[in-house]
């Protein structure tokens, strides 16, 4: 095989191994679609109901709204609660306080069983060397000696 087919077929393994990582960690990734679809269903599950934008009144004044966030909205001693999603559903969702409650509940076990993960995965291997990395009895780097 001559030197320019083995850099060819170098570069192709090269660029191939490069696609398949890029890949593989894209498809561990939520697309902004896919996040804002699981916080919509997580807003009918609280008890928001979806208002369609479904006529050309509807959908300007959706427009007029800031897009993927919460407004209030008093209407004599009640408060709802308006999240706008002008790409996914075309939509409102409108809830009252109750409902922003049990989505706001969720929000905070979702972020704890998150924290929990992430704290579970930090001390998963034991045969980690610390020690490697200029860590050990406390970080003595560049940012100073040690407070952790």
């Amino acid at each position: 095989m001559s030197i320019g087919i083995k850099r060819a077929l170098s570069h192709l393994y090269a660029g191939s191994a490069l696609l398949l990582v890029a890949s593989t960690g894209l498809a561990g990734c939520e697309s902004v679609h896919d996040q804002i679809t699981d916080k919509e269903n997580s807003l009918a599950a609280a008890g928001f109901v979806a208002r369609p934008a479904n006529n050309p009144e509807r959908q300007l004044m959706l427009q007029k709204l800031p897009p993927n966030r919460f407004l209030q909205k008093s209407f004599g001693d009640h408060m709802l609660y308006i999240y706008s999603d002008p790409k996914v559903c075309n939509c409102l969702y409108v809830g009252n306080q109750a409902a922003y409650g049990r989505y706001m509940s969720y929000v905070q076990a979702q972020n704890l069983a998150d924290q929990q993960q992430m704290t579970a995965d930090m001390y998963q291997d034991a045969s980690w060397n610390w020690g490697m990395w200029g860590w050990g009895g406390g970080w003595g780097g560049p940012w100073g000696g040690g407070w952790w």
